[in-house]
């Protein structure tokens, strides 16, 4: 959901949650409008906020949401909640986006239940966040390097990262950022026995030998040890997914292997969640947000040419 900021950051942020039904499992902004970025988005007043919103009731929350925000929605909202839900659910990224709407404050998380299953999920990602990045990265690398790495992830194979993208958004959002990843990774950084995390010099050294690098794939999400396996196993074989990634394992290029087993994830997906977006958010939105991004994009290549 992006909300088009309309006050100051010193604006609590619980008055945002106020617009919205209570029942939220997890709620956080991101973006340039919380988190400040170099580029073309470093001086935004007014600038968008991303929020993401987790529920574990979607059909009730909607439900509840399009009493009180009725105009949030799409065309869809005449289909009812369960459409909504359904929408949501079975296309893309499993997420109802809703552009451009009008809010006001400014997050970074705001609200999360006592949920020990959800917890337990967000430190796993972070995990598997770093893991990837290590396998995609040389023996020895900067803490920028790494943090590049780990929020390029979910860009990795994203069409609209060719048109609809500033192309140096990653660079933007990690190097005004360094001490805000050091905080979110760096426990994890020091307890990984497979990392020497020179703290006070900011470098890394990771474990590069088959040995060290099978230990990380095996610990990858299954999602993508699947497509990794599914890109190395030639067809017919039907190897078993530990053989496949102990093959990766001690192929020179595994940390290009890896990275096209994360773009073969994230492209289908980020194709049909644009596409559904047309939809959740409304021709007229879309055409706008779009044209924004693009503003951006067009801001982002005239400041790297200049």
């Amino acid at each position: 959901m992006a909300l088009q900021a309309l006050q100051s950051s010193g604006v609590a942020f619980r008055k945002i949650l106020s617009h919205f039904p209570e029942e939220l499992s997890l709620a956080f902004a991101y973006g340039s409008g919380v988190y400040r970025q170099a580029g073309p988005s470093a001086n935004q007043k007014n600038a968008m906020l991303d929020f993401v919103f987790t529920v574990d009731d979607p059909v009730a929350w909607h439900s509840k949401n399009l009493k009180k925000n009725w105009n949030h929605y799409s065309f869809l909202k005449v289909l009812g909640p369960k459409t909504i839900t359904i929408v949501q659910n079975n296309y893309g990224a499993g997420v109802y986006y809703n552009p451009l709407v009008v809010c006001d404050g400014r997050v970074k998380i705001v609200a999360m239940n006592e949920n020990v299953s959800l917890r337990s999920a967000l430190d796993k990602n972070l995990k598997s966040a770093v893991t990837t990045a290590f396998l995609m990265l040389p023996e020895s690398f900067s803490e920028e390097d790494l943090f590049i790495e780990i929020a390029g992830l979910s860009y990795s194979g994203d069409f609209r990262m060719v048109i609809g993208e500033d192309k140096t958004k990653v660079l933007n959002i990690v190097k005004p950022n360094i001490a805000h990843f050091r905080e979110l990774y760096g426990n994890i950084l020091q307890e990984n026995p497979q990392v020497v995390y020179k703290t006070q010099q900011g470098r890394l050294e990771i474990d590069k030998s088959p040995e060290g690098q099978f230990t990380q794939l095996m610990t990858l999400p299954k999602t993508l040890q699947q497509q990794i396996n599914h890109i190395v196993d030639p067809p017919g074989r039907n190897r078993d997914v530990e053989e496949t990634l102990l093959q990766v394992a001690h192929d020179p290029d595994c940390g290009d292997v890896v990275r096209r087993g994360l773009s073969a994830i994230v492209r289908p997906c980020s194709m049909k969640q644009s596409i559904k977006g047309i939809f959740t958010g409304g021709v007229k939105k879309s055409v706008i947000y779009s044209s924004l991004k693009l503003q951006k994009m067009w801001k982002g290549w005239l400041r790297k040419t200049s």
